[in-house]
């Protein structure tokens, strides 16, 4: 059987790790690569923060090469669109067929995802899709995988909680209740280790940084949003 290629849309943190994993072991599919979108100004992964040069890191230590893709600075996704449109018409010329994501639950983003993939003849791929999120973080730490926050709402989590190891235990311990994966947005991740990786990340935590992003909803309410951001950094 010919296995289909794939290129895995990787993000840094846990989903795509668990998803990663599971892909990888799925003989349907060969991961061929990983591509990441990074802002053109910033070099780092949109709302985790994480600069280029780590996720660089993690490709090395998975042993697959990283698709880097820029965009600029936009209100709309349509910046972020036409990036990846060119990069599917380049992945087409590879003989990759499918985009893999670690998305678990958000129906609108799925659909946006698979909708911009038919235009190309692709197919979506999420090997997560649907389960259980306490499910999800409890198979990936009981796997062996270590990751730590590295973004989190600021009404949500205490600054000294950023950088922190992912654990069952922080989980209970922000004030609110939050879904275990963060798949509301409330918090992001940085994996440095675990069962895809030949070698742990080697890096170091740095300042918190404090960002409060402004924002109009569908009615035309402004809305103020505060994340903290934990800085990391590249070790040698």
């Amino acid at each position: 059987m010919n296995k289909k290629k794939v290129s895995f849309a990787w993000s840094g943190g846990k989903d795509s790790a668990i998803a990663l994993h599971k892909l990888m072991q799925d003989k349907k599919y060969e991961v061929v690569a990983l591509h990441t979108t990074f802002g053109e100004d910033t070099k780092r992964v949109g709302l985790h923060g994480i600069h280029e040069s780590l996720i660089q890191k993690q490709a090395e230590a998975i042993g697959l090469p990283l698709d880097s893709l820029y965009y600029p600075a936009s209100q709309t996704n349509e910046a972020y669109e036409k990036v990846m449109s060119s990069y599917l018409d380049e992945l087409e010329k590879r003989g990759v067929t499918c985009i893999a994501f670690g998305d678990i639950f958000l129906e609108d983003l799925k659909k946006y995802r698979e909708a911009q993939l038919e235009v190309k003849g692709f197919k979506g791929v999420f090997p997560l899709w649907g389960a259980n999120t306490q499910k999800i973080l409890d198979e990936f730490l009981e796997a062996g995988f270590k990751t730590i926050v590295c973004a989190a709402d600021g009404d949500l989590f205490d600054k000294t909680q950023v950088g922190e190891l992912l654990t069952n235990k922080l989980i209970q311990e922000v004030q609110t209740p939050i879904d275990p994966c963060g798949e509301n947005g409330e918090f992001h991740t940085f994996c440095f280790d675990g069962p895809i990786f030949k070698y742990p990340i080697a890096f170091k935590r740095d300042e918190t940084i404090s960002k409060t992003y402004d924002f109009k909803t569908s009615d035309g309410k402004e809305h103020h949003k505060h994340f903290w951001f934990k800085e990391l950094l590249v070790l040698d």
